[in-house]
């Protein structure tokens, strides 16, 4: 970014920046639609087909949609703690920023069971694929009941090991906000005695929540190391908190501390606490 002789941005450079940031995000979200509707058709007769082949289906789109928004958009992005993970089945309660997130999860770790909810089920083409790889839908309105079927469904998956993803706040949140943590993730934790594993993310410093423009740079996610099976609910709820906001909150400055020299925090970016 070109500087004045006393080392503050110039103005016009900044505006230069955000309206290719702009362009790249139009661009990205064209072709990111177009692609979708396209191989979602072709790949209707998948729908037919067992589980785990709907699901090779779904991370050649996953992984497709990453490339995309590398070379159009230029954000790329970074696992960490991959060796953290139990390969016997575990259950991986990760912090929300970005719908990156969801789109990330089967290219990184193979045949997740992803808690999600009900309504994300009814869209077109992710929506019906979602419901046929095996994912597990929640109605957050139905109260107790929706905790019982979301440990129905959650047993098949636990049983051959593979692993259930769980954002233990139920929602997408900006960076640096906090909110609190649900019960259903130490629900799941208790049931099916596995080890949980806390994830952290700071994907929403660049595709923000319900945000059109996507910024470049490079998205971290970070497994942190399991907690034991076997921990009381009240212990097991605070020490994930602790975990996945200090991770998160670490990530979140290294994120903003690449994207000093930019004239603008992202969109509902709000101080992390320390």
């Amino acid at each position: 970014m070109a500087e004045t002789d006393r080392g503050r941005p110039i103005r016009g450079c900044a505006s230069g920046e955000a309206n290719v940031s702009w362009a790249r995000s139009l661009a990205f979200n064209f072709v990111f639609f177009s692609w979708t509707a396209i191989i979602g058709t072709l790949g209707l007769p998948f729908l037919l087909a067992p589980r785990a082949a709907t699901m090779r289906f779904g991370r050649f789109w996953a992984k497709s949609v990453l490339v995309l928004l590398k070379l159009i958009v230029g954000l790329s992005h970074e696992i960490r703690g991959l060796d953290r993970i139990p390969r016997s089945g575990c259950i991986i309660a990760m912090k929300h920023q970005s719908a990156w997130d969801t789109l990330v999860l089967p290219v990184v770790l193979g045949d997740p069971a992803i808690v999600l909810k009900r309504e994300l089920l009814l869209l077109p083409f992710y929506g019906w694929y979602a419901a046929h790889a095996g994912s597990i839908a929640i109605d957050r309105k139905a109260g107790a009941g929706a905790l019982r079927r979301m440990l129905a469904q959650a047993r098949a998956p636990a049983v051959v090991g593979r692993p259930i993803v769980i954002f233990p706040e139920g929602t997408r949140v900006a960076p640096g906000e906090r909110r609190s943590y649900q019960p259903g993730v130490a629900a799941l934790y208790q049931a099916l005695a596995l080890p949980l594993v806390p994830a952290a993310v700071n994907s929403g410093l660049y595709w923000g929540r319900r945000s059109f423009l996507k910024r470049k740079g490079r998205i971290i996610l970070e497994f942190l190391d399991p907690i034991p099976p076997g921990r009381t609910r009240p212990r097991v709820m605070t020490e994930l908190e602790r975990r996945i906001e200090t991770a998160t909150a670490a990530l979140l400055r290294e994120g903003m501390s690449t994207m000093n020299a930019r004239p603008h925090r992202p969109a509902g970016y709000v101080r992390a606490s320390e």
